[in-house]
């Protein structure tokens, strides 16, 4: 018998059982059991942490996890999916999406996302398998902050990043998303108004006509590494401005106070290509998924 409902802090044990070991074949551990108990803590009308519970034997344990978020009025958030590997090929994770879609669009949402790694090609099996269609590639760029200077005018004003990325082939392949404002793995629509609301460069180029852009969202204690990290939610250059851009991110970074800059960029090979030209570093890249509500 299958249960799907709201997770508990008494669920914790069952859920560090299952997601130890989630990736054999990589060095990394699962995040989850690091972050589980503040889930079902900061539940709420924001964010919904759902277990799927099953009999096994005398007594009743969760098999599988998954947290939904609704990151702007209408837009939904899946993350965090986990099936216990004796208990797949059950449906149990498609109930739980069915489950959390539903919670999603109670609460609002027309459109549901997440992100899977490229290094994860059964989470991207899975989101397939659940109704979820391929939107956009992006690759996260690490970048040392430093102190640089750059021979092109910069500026912050919000309605030239604003326009720069809404003419830019960086928003047509990442489908306008960007990273959001206070969940460092998910993605929102970047608006003129979150533009506005954040701390945008853009390099002028003759006649000051914007050539590129980067938005910051602000500065964050990093994911298991030291320092403070600066984010920028979306990255978007002409050709031949790549380099130039990721000097003004490294040293905007650097007088925010930050150690290191992360970058979201498209998976496209010119952007990929560019950056690696600018000696930037790799991190982990992924597709995004989306299914409407």
């Amino acid at each position: 018998m299958r249960t799907v409902r709201q997770a508990r802090a008494d669920d914790i044990a069952d859920v560090a059982g299952f997601t130890e070991g989630t990736w054999p074949d990589r060095e990394a551990d699962d995040y989850i059991p690091d972050v589980f108990e503040e889930w079902v803590a900061t539940d709420g009308p924001g964010q919904h942490t759902a277990v799927v519970e099953v009999v096994d034997g005398a007594a009743a344990r969760a098999v599988a996890v998954c947290q939904a978020k609704l990151l702007a009025d209408d837009e939904g958030w899946l993350q965090g999916i986990r099936v216990d590997p004796d208990h797949r090929g059950a449906g149990h994770g498609a109930a739980l999406v069915e489950y959390l879609l539903g919670w999603l669009a109670e609460s609002g949402a027309r459109v549901a996302r997440n992100l899977v790694f490229d290094w994860n090609p059964a989470g991207m099996g899975q989101s397939r398998a659940v109704g979820f269609e391929v939107s956009a590639g992006c690759r996260f760029l690490r970048l040392a902050a430093a102190e640089r200077g750059v021979d092109v005018e910069v500026s912050n004003d919000p309605g030239r990043a604003w326009h720069c990325w809404s003419h830019s082939d960086a928003r047509t392949a990442l489908s306008g998303l960007a990273l959001a404002d206070e969940a460092s793995w998910a993605f929102t629509e970047l608006t003129r108004e979150r533009v506005a609301a954040a701390s945008p460069l853009v390099l002028l180029g003759d006649g000051r006509q914007a050539r590129a852009t980067a938005v910051r969202l602000g500065t964050r204690d990093p994911d298991h590494r030291e320092g403070r990290v600066a984010d920028y939610a979306a990255a978007a250059w002409e050709p031949g401005d790549g380099a130039t851009l990721l000097d003004a991110v490294r040293a905007d970074a650097a007088r925010a106070g930050a150690d290191e800059a992360r970058v979201c960029a498209p998976a496209t090979p010119r952007h990929v290509a560019s950056a690696g030209g600018a000696r930037a570093s790799f991190d982990q890249g992924g597709l995004l998924f989306r299914t409407g509500l």
